[in-house]
C-alpha cells in the first residue's frame, strides 16, 4: 500500500481524526503523541494502561498537553467489565444488578458516581452503557452486562444511565446497536446472526436505543452482528441501511456513531481492518475503534492510509470523511461540562446490597467459623477479561479469618472441591450455571454429599436456586462479592 504524507493536509488530518486507537504502557508512547499533533483526536484506554487514579490522571494530562481537546475513551461499564479497577474488581455493580433493583434514580446515581470518577482522572468518553436486551439466556458475551431481558426495563435504565454519566461531563456511548442480546456467538470470535422478524427487532431490540436517543446519548456504538431483516448482506457496523437509514434516518439520531473494535474476528476475519474501516465510514460510522488487541503506530498508519486511499479512489466520499471528523471534534468540544453534584459515599456497595436475591428468605444462621470457598470458574468472557478477580473468597477471608479458596473447572470439579474442602463448610461460587453443564454436575455432587453447602450465583441467575442458602448477586463486581459475604457471615 502507498504511504501518504503525514503533513497537515485536511484529508490526512481527517483520516487520523476518526480513529480511536489504543496503545500499550502506562505512559503515552512517542508515536501516539506525534499522531496527536498530526490530527489524531481520540485515544482508547484499557486495563493495561491503568495502575492507579494518580497514574491515570498523569497519563491523560500528558495526552492533553499534546492535544487539548482529545477524547480519552475507556471501556468502563462497571460491574464485570472494569478498566479502572481491573486488578481489584469494581466498586460499582454492573447493569444486571441495577436492573434487578429496578430503581432508575439509583441507576442514575451510580452512573453519575462512576462518571465523576472518570472525569476526575481526565477521561471524558465512556463506551457504556450496554443497552442490549439479554433475550437469549445462552448469550456468551452480554449476560450480566445487560440490565435484563425485559425491553421496557432495559430502556428506562439505559436512559437513566446515560443521564447520570453525562451529568458528570463524560459522554455516554450506548451499545451495541441495533442490539446484541439475542446472540449465541461472541462477536470477538465470529459473526453472530439474529434471525428475528422486523416487528420483534423494533419492539425488543431497538426500544432501549430509542430511550438513549431521547436521553441525549452523545455517542452510539455499532454491533458486529448480522440482522438479515435489517440488512441481509452486511453486519450492522458496515451497513448503510442500519447506520444511516435506520439509526440516522428513522430514529433521528444526530450524535457520534462509533464502531465496536475493528480487530474483532466478526469484522477482521472476513473483511480485514482496513477494508472494514472504509466500509464502516461509508456506511455512516464516524469513529473507528481499534486497539483492544492492536495497539501500535503501524495499525494507525495502515488505517489512515486506507481511508486516504479510499477517498482518492472514490470508494469513500470525501464529504463523508469530513462529516465524520467534524462530529468527533464536536463531541470533544462538548465534554467537560459536569454537574457539581457529589455522589453518595459507597453508592456502589449500597446498590450491590440491594441487588441481592437471597433464598430461602427466612432468617439464616450466619457462619461463624472459617469456610471453604469453591469457585467454579468458566472460561472468561473476552469483554470481561481473565485478569479481573471475582468471587467471595477475599471478602469472606476478611470477615472470617482462615477461610480458604480453591478454583475448579471441568468434569471433576465437584469431587475435587469436596476433597480440598475437608471438614470445612463449603461456599460454592458459580457464574452462569445454566450455560455450563459441568457446573451443574459439580453442584449436584456437592449438595448430595454436603447439603449444608451455600451457593452464590454471580452471573445471570437462570437456574433454580438450591443449597442451604442461595444468593444471586446479579454480577461479579467486587462490591457484589462483598454484599454476598456480608450475608453469609451475618455482618
Amino acid at each position: 500500500m502507498t504511504t501518504f504524507a503525514t503533513g497537515s493536509d485536511t484529508l490526512t488530518r481527517d483520516a487520523l481524526t476518526v480513529l480511536q486507537p489504543g496503545f500499550t504502557g502506562t505512559t503515552a508512547p512517542d508515536w501516539l503523541l506525534r499522531r496527536l499533533g498530526e490530527g489524531l483526536a481520540s485515544v482508547g484506554l484499557f486495563g493495561r494502561n491503568i495502575t492507579s487514579p494518580e497514574q491515570l490522571s498523569a497519563l491523560t494530562a500528558q495526552l492533553r498537553a499534546e492535544h487539548e481537546d482529545v477524547l480519552v475513551a475507556i471501556d468502563e461499564e462497571g460491574g464485570d467489565v472494569t478498566r479502572l479497577e481491573v486488578r481489584t474488581g469494581s466498586s460499582f455493580p454492573g447493569n444486571h444488578a441495577l436492573g434487578a433493583v429496578d430503581d432508575v434514580d439509583l441507576t442514575r446515581e451510580v452512573a453519575h458516581a462512576l462518571g465523576r470518577r472518570l472525569a476526575d482522572c481526565g477521561v471524558n468518553f465512556n463506551w457504556a452503557p450496554s443497552a442490549d436486551v439479554n433475550s437469549n439466556p445462552g448469550n456468551p458475551v452480554i449476560g450480566v452486562r445487560s440490565f435484563g431481558a425485559d425491553p421496557e426495563l432495559v430502556a428506562r435504565h439505559t436512559a437513566a444511565y446515560v443521564t447520570g454519566l453525562q451529568s458528570a461531563g463524560v459522554a455516554a456511548c450506548t451499545k451495541h446497536f441495533p442490539g446484541h442480546g439475542d446472540t449465541a456467538v461472541d462477536s470477538h470470535l465470529a459473526l453472530p446472526r439474529i434471525d428475528a422478524e422486523r416487528s420483534l427487532v423494533e419492539a425488543r431490540d431497538l426500544a432501549p436505543f430509542r430511550a438513549a436517543i431521547a436521553a441525549g446519548s452523545r455517542a452510539m456504538m455499532s454491533a458486529h452482528i448480522l440482522v438479515p431483516v435489517l440488512d441481509p448482506d452486511r453486519p450492522a457496523t458496515l451497513s448503510h441501511g442500519i447506520l444511516t437509514d435506520l439509526l440516522r434516518g428513522e430514529l433521528g439520531y444526530d450524535g457520534l456513531i462509533v464502531t465496536d473494535g475493528m480487530e474483532m474476528r466478526a469484522i477482521a476475519g472476513t473483511y480485514g481492518i482496513e477494508q472494514g474501516s472504509v466500509l464502516a465510514l461509508a456506511a455512516g460510522a464516524d469513529a473507528i475503534c481499534v486497539g483492544g488487541g492492536l495497539a501500535d503506530d503501524e495499525t494507525v498508519r495502515r488505517l489512515r492510509d486506507a481511508l486516504v486511499a479510499a477517498v482518492r479512489s472514490g470508494t469513500l466520499p470525501e464529504a463523508r470523511l469530513a462529516d465524520a471528523a467534524s462530529r468527533v471534534r464536536a463531541l470533544a468540544r462538548w465534554t467537560g461540562t459536569a454537574s457539581a453534584a457529589e455522589a453518595r459515599p459507597d453508592v456502589g456497595l449500597i446498590a450491590a446490597r440491594r441487588a441481592l436475591t437471597v433464598t430461602p428468605s427466612e432468617p439464616y444462621e450466619p457462619a461463624t467459623r472459617p469456610l471453604y470457598v469453591a469457585a467454579f470458574t468458566p472460561m472468561a468472557n473476552i469483554a470481561v477479561g481473565d485478569e479481573t478477580p471475582w468471587g467471595v473468597g477475599a471478602e469472606l477471608s476478611r470477615l472470617l479469618p482462615g477461610t480458604e479458596t480453591g478454583t475448579f473447572t471441568g468434569d471433576n470439579a465437584g469431587p475435587s472441591a469436596l476433597t480440598a474442602a475437608g471438614p470445612h463448610r463449603i461456599v460454592a461460587v458459580v457464574r452462569d450455571e445454566h450455560r455450563h453443564p459441568w457446573m451443574t454436575t459439580a453442584l449436584d455432587t456437592l449438595l448430595r454429599t454436603r447439603p449444608d453447602t451455600i451457593v452464590v450465583e454471580m452471573g445471570v441467575p437462570q437456574s433454580a436456586p438450591r443449597g442451604a442458602l442461595h444468593i444471586a448477586t446479579h454480577g461479579a463486581a467486587r462490591v457484589c462479592g462483598r454484599a454476598a459475604a456480608e450475608i453469609i457471615a451475618g455482618k
